[in-house]
């Protein structure tokens, strides 16, 4: 099967690229090679490949920067998924597009979990481009799969983990203070990647949320990685509110795999389970790219 992941370079996008190699033929270009809002260089690529799949990694995701960069964060989240399922349309190609928890306002009484047909609220910019970019897909093309999902970490690109481990090396003996009110579900890029995989191959489209099993607080997500590397810290938890952002953030990001358990098709494991294979699997590198020596695993 030909696919084209856009973003492919990026965190969920080199994962999609690895999973779905298998068996297909891949084109992950990053986002500097194919500019998704760009309608001429989608035109070239979908003439030169001709996917049958698309899965749209490519996104404007700085959650605060979108609050000042308004415009940017429109153009690519929104006209740049536009256009790609116009692309797709006219091609006949599935639209695979990712979304987000911060479609919902977080006011879910814990542990209850957001669930596909809950109606969104986004507090956030970010959050209203993305809920917008999920209604250009349903009201352009009729063959697509919006899959929703939060707290993404991996090996590629910055994120939470690797900026928490990037701190403790920095700042071994300084105290560090990390949100504990905040919750949700630390999902694996790779995993992630591995449902898609299923999703499409299931032949089932519309909306699935999919993350980790399990929910934690960011104070607590912090600590289990740590712990798994080994890595002695002053990490203490502290309330969301120490922290003013240019955006809000939801309180509950948990999101419920309902439709995916329903289907029969879900594969997401415990948020625990994912984090100790990722850091064996990767903690060589975290650990050199962080500066720090290569030592043993030190499990809770």
């Amino acid at each position: 099967m030909k696919m084209l992941i856009t973003g492919g370079t990026g965190l969920l996008g080199s994962e999609c690229a690895r999973v779905l190699a298998e068996g297909n033929q891949v084109w992950a270009p990053g986002s500097h090679d194919l500019d998704i809002t760009s309608v001429k260089a989608l035109a070239r690529a979908f003439a030169c490949s001709a996917p049958e799949v698309v899965i749209n990694c490519a996104a404007f995701t700085d959650v605060d920067a979108c609050e000042q960069e308004r415009e940017q964060a429109w153009r690519v989240n929104v006209v740049g998924t536009q256009n790609l399922a116009t692309h797709c349309r006219r091609y006949g190609s599935l639209l695979v597009h990712l979304s987000t928890d911060y479609i919902f306002d977080g006011t879910k009484p814990l542990p209850e979990g957001y669930v596909e047909e809950d109606l969104p609220a986004p507090l956030s910019f970010y959050g209203a481009t993305k809920l917008e970019s999920e209604r250009v897909v349903q009201s352009t093309t009729e063959v697509y799969c919006i899959v929703r999902t939060a707290w993404l970490y991996g090996i590629r690109r910055n994120n939470f983990l690797k900026k928490i481990l990037a701190r403790v090396a920095a700042q071994p003996h300084q105290e560090i203070q990390v949100v504990a009110d905040r919750f949700g579900s630390p999902t694996w890029a790779r995993r992630l990647a591995q449902q898609i995989a299923r999703i499409i191959a299931s032949g089932e489209r519309g909306i699935f949320h999919a993350t980790a099993q399990g929910f934690c607080s960011w104070y607590e997500f912090a600590c289990f990685f740590l712990a798994q590397l080994g890595i002695p810290h002053r990490i203490v938890p502290c309330s969301g509110s120490s922290y003013p952002a240019a955006a809000p953030r939801p309180v509950n990001s948990l999101l419920s795999n309902k439709r995916l358990m329903d289907l029969g098709i879900a594969s997401m494991r415990h948020w625990q389970e994912d984090v100790r294979a990722f850091v064996q699997e990767s903690r060589e590198e975290l650990l050199l790219e962080a500066g720090l020596p290569v030592i043993e695993s030190i499990t809770d």
